[in-house]
């Protein structure tokens, strides 16, 4: 890909795609390392056997680590709409941010800046729905929590990458109400339905994941009336958007 700006690392941490190659997702992570230096740096190195196609640094200087031709190994074990091979299907982003563990801090300007303008241009070159642009967290909620709580989704679908549902005008009014047992029932459908792997056992780990994302200000792994409402509005957006 031609992008102005653009700088080659190469990382040997990197398998074929199968041919005819399907590229149809893109998912964000934060790197979850002290620096950008020490983020390139492991996701260059052949023993760790972890890498990403881009890496975008808080100035907004963007790597290129992987070709998009290849599969990077950014996902992991993972799951997304019943598929599991999904390096084989994806682009992966790393966005450097210290994460939980290092002092995780809203991302700048210059970066969301970058981000736009590359995510933009992969859209544009490939089969990317905005039901599949994702989280690390959402197809691997039960080990990741990246990009995390302070990631700006909503900027992102307003510049026509992914999907951001405005939330309903009553949806805090909810907040603290309990939900039934028919009512969670409907509620991990809708995450199913959204393209959430819901495993038994796993269940508060994707409420959470879902909640980072789609309710950040209130990540409990609740339930409650108000993530179930938001649920089903965020199902609704991701059905009419598949439609399309």
């Amino acid at each position: 890909m031609t992008l102005p700006g653009v700088r080659d690392r190469f990382s040997p941490n990197h398998a074929r795609r199968a041919q005819p190659a399907v590229i149809d997702m893109l998912v964000l992570h934060y790197t979850g390392m002290r620096t950008a230096g020490e983020a390139i740096e492991r996701l260059c190195d052949p023993e760790a056997r972890v890498s990403a196609h881009y890496v975008i640094e808080e100035n907004g200087a963007i790597w290129r680590l992987v070709p998009e031709a290849l599969q990077a190994f950014h996902a992991g074990r993972s799951c997304w709409a019943g598929s599991s091979n999904l390096n084989e299907l994806s682009i992966g982003i790393e966005i450097v941010n210290p994460g939980h563990e290092w002092g995780y801090r809203p991302f700048p300007e210059e970066q969301m800046v970058a981000l736009e303008r590359l995510s933009g241009t992969l859209l544009s070159r490939f089969p990317i729905p905005p039901d599949r642009v994702v989280g690390h967290s959402d197809i691997a909620p039960d080990r990741k929590s990246d990009p995390g709580e302070l990631f700006d989704w909503l900027r992102l679908a307003r510049a026509g990458i992914g999907t951001w549902p405005e939330p309903a005008a009553d949806l805090a009014h909810r907040r603290g109400r309990g939900v039934g047992v028919v009512e969670r029932a409907g509620g991990l459908a809708d995450l199913a339905a959204i393209g959430y792997c819901v495993t038994a056992g796993a269940e508060t780990a994707v409420v959470t994941a879902f909640q980072r994302r789609f309710r950040p200000e209130r990540w409990d792994g609740r339930l409650d009336a108000e993530t179930a409402a938001r649920l089903a509005q965020v199902r609704a957006a991701y059905d009419r958007a598949r439609r399309l």
